[in-house]
């Protein structure tokens, strides 16, 4: 099998380059499989740092990176150590620009004041949830650990940066590391810094389970669901279980609340897919002779359109409210969790599939939307980008379950796209 890349090498031609592909290729399939060593990994080596390649060595870092970002897990708007970890690696491994930011910072390179200026980001919170799985990497902080994969998607962005300062660049490039993705806190408070340094496109990853292992899945329009947390607190007067009469018991509204829930989210009355998740519902206290008086109802609220989210919201407002007159309640609302749609350009999404396509990378059409939401559109909103995701396999563990742990592998994927983009 390796007669191929030993006849490319072997030919004498001072072109070599005119048979990147082939050797792209065949590196990509047989490192990726643990058979490249010996002379033929010298020999590629040797000549993919002229093609362009991902170095070993910065590979490596980017990979120990990675473990260490995992066993130092950090909640969202908590990533103190995770933070300072990323900004001492670039500053020991590169001569980029620092920019911290408080919670969330970014580093340039810098090509000059004429040339474009492109941006890629890695989020870098972890989930309250414990590690239960045996690798040499896990998580030392009792009950947080990665199981969505962002210390993989700040690794690699690393390892992005580390190749962007020694081979260079002919754009001014821009490594955003954001904190607090998974909350929908961190890219709306990132966002300035498109408008501050007139970013023109921005570019991200996440790894997903479910798709063909290293494959780029890429789609064009809507990628996420926009969605928000929704509580609606009622309030009326306490009375004793015998006397119900007596008091004002939101219980019964609450209940038309819930009840209504699937007319207002049936697919006749709405253009895209809309949800709305009853979460909790929280009404009276555990005492038997006591009327329940205060109530709340915790809904998560989600459709394709965010201006279909902001129309459902309003119909459960205005429920909650003629709900609320009938029965002498107070009420308020309140909002957690906010994520916009996320909207990917068509000429950015063009671009990942140019550069999977020169890289010999698997490239799948995804047919519709997550409906699991993603800030990243906070920044799609601003300026022209996209996100797209690489294949963890398609019956390797999902992120958010305990038997995940996102895969190395997926780092050189991640990094050569990216180069491939920064290189059009």
């Amino acid at each position: 099998m390796y007669s191929h890349l030993y006849a490319a090498v072997s030919t004498g031609i001072d072109d070599w380059k005119s048979m990147p592909t082939l050797i792209y290729l065949y590196y990509n399939s047989w490192n990726r499989r643990g058979l490249l060593h010996g002379d033929i990994a010298d020999t590629y080596i040797s000549l993919g740092r002229g093609y362009g390649t991902l170095d070993l060595k910065n590979l490596e870092l980017a990979k120990q990176l990675r473990h260490e970002l995992h066993q130092h897990p950090e909640i969202s708007n908590e990533e103190v150590w995770t933070k300072q970890h990323l900004i001492n690696f670039l500053k020991k491994h590169t001569n980029l620009q620092i920019v911290d930011r408080g919670r969330w910072f970014y580093a340039i390179y810098r090509a000059g004041e004429d040339k474009k200026n492109i941006a890629y980001r890695a989020d870098f919170d972890a989930l309250p949830m414990p590690e239960v799985i045996d690798v040499p990497h896990a998580s030392k902080n009792p009950g947080v650990s990665h199981k969505c994969g962002h210390d993989g998607h700040a690794a690699s962005l690393a390892g992005f940066a580390l190749e962007v300062d020694q081979q260079g660049a002919d754009k001014n490039i821009f490594f955003l590391f954001q904190h607090a993705e998974e909350t929908g806190e961190g890219a709306i408070q990132c966002a300035t810094f498109i408008e501050e340094h007139n970013i023109e496109e921005i570019f991200a990853f996440h790894n997903m389970s479910g798709m063909a292992f290293n494959a780029i899945n890429v789609i064009d329009g809507t990628a996420h669901c926009a969605s928000r947390g929704m509580t609606i607190h009622m309030e009326g007067s306490p009375a004793h279980a015998s006397q119900p009469e007596n008091g004002v018991n939101p219980s019964f509204a609450i209940a038309k609340i819930i009840d209504a829930i699937p007319e207002l989210t049936s697919p006749e009355n709405n253009e895209g897919l809309v949800l709305c998740t009853v979460v909790q519902v929280n009404i009276g206290e555990r005492a038997f002779g006591l009327a329940a008086s205060k109530g709340d109802l915790l809904l998560t609220i989600r459709a394709l359109y965010e201006a279909e989210l902001d129309n459902l919201q309003k119909n459960l407002e205005d429920l909650a409210r003629e709900q609320a007159d009938q029965y002498g309640l107070k009420i308020s609302f309140s909002f957690n969790d906010e994520f916009p749609e996320t909207v990917n350009h068509k000429e950015s999404s063009d671009k990942i599939r140019k550069v999977s396509q020169e890289k010999g990378f698997q490239l799948v059409e995804m047919k519709e939307a997550f409906r699991a939401s993603e800030d990243f559109g906070h920044y799609t909103k601003l300026t022209k980008g996209a996100m797209c995701y690489i294949g963890n396999g398609e019956n390797y563990p999902h992120i958010h379950t305990y038997e995940y742990d996102f895969r190395d592998e997926i780092i050189e994927t991640a990094v050569e796209l990216f180069k491939g983009l920064a290189e059009l």
